[in-house]
């Protein structure tokens, strides 16, 4: 999802004079808060969009709070973990950054602790599963900022013009209709496999839970390249990649972005989605179909999940206004605000019950059922920012001519290897 950073406040400008590791000193007087953000948005200019959701909060937080100004630099997923990493490196680390994952730097000891932060009635309010698995070592560093989980997403005009009956729940399924889709509609991109390097991690898995495996077995340690995982995107590569089933793009070029404004433009028949592609699809007339996604011989167990995290890096004392900021955010006007606007799952309990019960979020519903038996990619391990890191740079080469997915699978499972060696996991 490639998208230049943008920066949301009048005084952005003072972010690149800024040298200081540990933050800027505002002539004002004022304590300036910076905070890297990742980028939602879907189809380009056909949502609200990331960057007015933040700058509409943070000017209503600076009217309240005069002495405090924050800067945003929104970032494209398929940069902004490697961005904050390496910030970090630098000793120029954000006060927050808005990310896929925490460990690595509570590792560190560089975060502030959740309980150090909000307030005792903020805290207590997120969903009791995501602040379990904002934990390193027992406490919380990581701030569930939303979530979400996939499910099948099918154009219903191109299944109806397809002949298709009822959408897949098993893998032939799938190729049978897919193999319709192209035959019959033309339609570019029959399924649509995203391995590009914004999300390869999450729809790569998706495949793998499909077929029974995952990154991690039942002691948690990786399995990444099990027999199972292996037979899987083989399966993909064999049946659906070179079968000229998944598009015009190679799957280790097409991002997740691309695959969901290509759905938006009618271009594709089946593609894994997430809550967000529902509003700008509809916007352009789609009619969508969703279903629990394929399994190899049924309905899959399992779906990936995902969590955005944020976190507080210790810096320069800033603590009290990180946490007022923070207190903020979580309140359940600006959670319910960036539920409703992205159409993503809410992680505070109170927005969690109040959109399950507003009529207007009744599409929700489907993926907030398929969420508590959803799988987590291993977030509280400290080696998974590097493991996602080298999926995302990785798996896409499996679908080639020249690569495997044994071969990838193994070169991830030696990065896995050498990421716990350093980090003694």
């Amino acid at each position: 999802m490639p998208k230049h950073p943008h920066a949301l406040t009048a005084a952005a400008a003072a972010l690149v004079l800024c040298a200081s590791p540990t933050g800027c000193a505002n002539p004002s007087g004022k304590v300036t808060l910076r905070l890297v953000a990742a980028d939602y948005e879907v189809a380009a200019g056909r949502s609200d969009g990331t960057e007015r959701y933040w700058a509409e909060l943070v000017r209503a937080y600076e009217s309240a709070h005069p002495g405090v100004d924050v800067e945003v630099e929104i970032v494209s997923w398929d940069r902004i973990d490697r961005q904050v990493a390496d910030m970090v490196k630098a000793g120029k680390a954000p006060d927050m950054a808005q990310i896929a994952s925490y460990a690595e730097f509570a590792e560190q000891g560089v975060l502030y602790r959740v309980d150090d932060l909000l307030s005792i009635p903020v805290e207590a309010n997120f969903l009791p599963s995501l602040a379990e698995e904002g934990r390193y070592r027992g406490t919380q560093y990581g701030m569930p900022f939303t979530s979400s989980t996939r499910l099948l997403f099918y154009n219903e005009k191109a299944f109806v013009q397809a002949g298709i009956d009822k959408p897949p729940t098993t893998w032939a399924e799938l190729k049978y209709a897919a193999e319709k889709l192209k035959s019959r509609t033309g339609i570019e991109y029959p399924v649509a496999v995203p391995l590009g390097p914004e999300e390869a991690q999450i729809e790569a898995m998706a495949w793998m839970l499909g077929g029974g495996g995952g990154y991690t077995g039942l002691n948690d340690s990786y399995e990444i390249d099990s027999q199972k995982n292996i037979d899987s995107l083989n399966w993909v590569k064999e049946n659906l990649v070179k079968t000229g089933l998944t598009g015009p793009v190679p799957p280790g070029r097409l991002n997740r972005k691309d695959a969901y404004e290509a759905f938006v433009r009618g271009e594709v028949g089946m593609v894994n989605g997430h809550p967000s592609l529902l509003q700008p699809a509809r916007a352009a007339g789609i009619r969508i179909g969703k279903v629990p996604m394929p399994g190899k011989d049924g309905e899959s167990h399992s779906a990936p999940a995902v969590v955005d995290w944020i976190m507080a890096f210790k810096n320069d004392g800033h603590r009290e206004e990180i946490g007022s900021f923070l207190d903020f955010l979580f309140s359940d006007e600006n959670v319910r605000e960036f539920a409703a606007r992205n159409n993503l799952l809410p992680v505070t309990v109170s927005v969690t019950q109040q959109m399950e019960e507003d009529r207007r979020h009744q599409d929700l519903r489907e993926f907030l059922r398929e969420l508590p038996t959803s799988v987590l990619p291993p977030v509280g391990k400290t080696s998974w920012a590097a493991v996602g890191d080298s999926t995302k740079r990785t798996i896409g080469s499996a679908m080639t001519d020249e690569g495997s997915p044994a071969e990838a699978l193994r070169r991830i499972a030696d990065d896995a290897i050498r990421a716990e060696q350093a980090r003694g996991e």
